[in-house]
C-alpha cells in the first residue's frame, strides 16, 4: 500500500469545481487529491505582434505557487523581479498542451490566457493544471460561441495529463510529494482524449529504466489519463 492507501494503478480522488470566478469567461478549481490549482481562461481580442494580421489566434499560459503552498513559504516570484527556471519551463509546457488540440486559424485573431495558480501543491502540480486549464479553455470557447464570436468551436480533443513513476521498485500511478520525492523514476505525461501523446518528460531520479519498465509506465499513465478525459467529458455534457 502507498503513503494515503492506493493501489499501484489508482489515481487519487478528483475533484472539479467550474465556475470557480465569476469574472473569467472559463474557471475551475481542480483538486488531484490535496493539490489544489485554480485554473482560469481569459479571451483578449488581441495577439502578439508575430501573429498580427494572420488571421490566426494565440493560447499561452502563467503558471505560479502561492507563498504558502508548500509546508514551508516560498516568497513570491515578484518579489525576485522575474520567474524561476521551474515556473518558465511549466507553463511552457502548459501553453504547448493547450495548442496541441485547438485550431488556432479557427480561433481568430484573439489570444486565450490560461492562468493556472497552485493553492496546495502535493506533487502533481504540472499534471494537474493541463487537466483543469483544459476545463477553463472549453468554458472560454462555449461562451465564444454562444456570444456568436465563433461560428464553431476551434476544440479539436480534449488533453490530460498526470505523473506515473517507479518508487521502491514498484510503478506507481499519480505520484503524491512524498512518493515523488522518494522516485527512482520520475514521468510527466501529456496525452489527447483520442489516445495521442502530446509529451513525455521522463527522468532517472536514482536508478536508469529500461524499455519493459518504460512500457509498463506508459500503459499507468494512459489509464489514468482516460479516467481524468472521462472527468473532463462528463462537465461538458452537463
Amino acid at each position: 500500500m502507498r503513503f494515503d492507501q492506493r493501489q499501484p494503478a489508482q489515481l487519487r480522488p478528483v475533484k472539479v469545481t467550474t465556475g470557480y470566478l465569476v469574472t473569467a469567461e472559463g474557471s475551475a478549481l481542480i483538486e488531484v487529491g490535496n493539490t489544489r490549482v485554480l485554473c482560469t481562461a481569459s479571451v483578449e481580442e488581441s495577439v502578439p505582434s508575430f501573429l498580427r494580421g494572420s488571421g490566426t489566434g494565440w493560447v499561452t499560459a502563467e503558471y505560479s505557487m502561492l507563498p504558502r503552498a508548500t509546508a514551508t513559504r516560498t516568497p513570491r516570484e515578484v518579489t525576485k523581479g522575474h520567474a524561476s527556471g521551474r515556473t518558465m519551463e511549466i507553463q511552457r509546457l502548459i501553453g504547448r498542451s493547450l495548442r496541441s488540440i485547438i485550431d488556432l486559424g479557427a480561433l481568430g485573431e484573439r489570444s486565450i490566457f490560461l492562468d493556472c495558480d497552485v493553492l496546495q501543491a502535493d506533487g502533481g502540480t504540472r499534471t494537474a493544471a493541463i487537466t483543469g486549464a483544459y476545463i477553463a479553455l472549453a468554458q472560454a470557447v462555449r461562451q465564444l460561441v454562444a456570444f456568436g464570436a465563433l461560428k464553431r468551436s476551434p476544440i479539436r480533443d480534449c488533453v490530460a495529463a498526470t505523473s506515473v513513476g517507479i518508487v521502491g521498485g514498484v510503478p506507481m500511478l499519480d505520484l503524491c510529494y512524498q512518493e515523488d520525492s522518494q522516485a527512482d523514476v520520475d514521468m510527466n505525461v501529456v496525452m489527447t482524449g483520442s489516445g495521442r501523446f502530446v509529451e513525455l518528460q521522463a527522468t532517472a531520479e536514482k536508478v536508469a529504466f529500461d524499455d519493459e519498465q518504460m512500457a509498463g509506465l506508459l500503459v499507468l499513465a494512459r489509464h489514468g489519463i482516460s479516467e481524468l478525459v472521462a472527468v473532463q467529458r462528463a462537465l461538458e455534457s452537463e
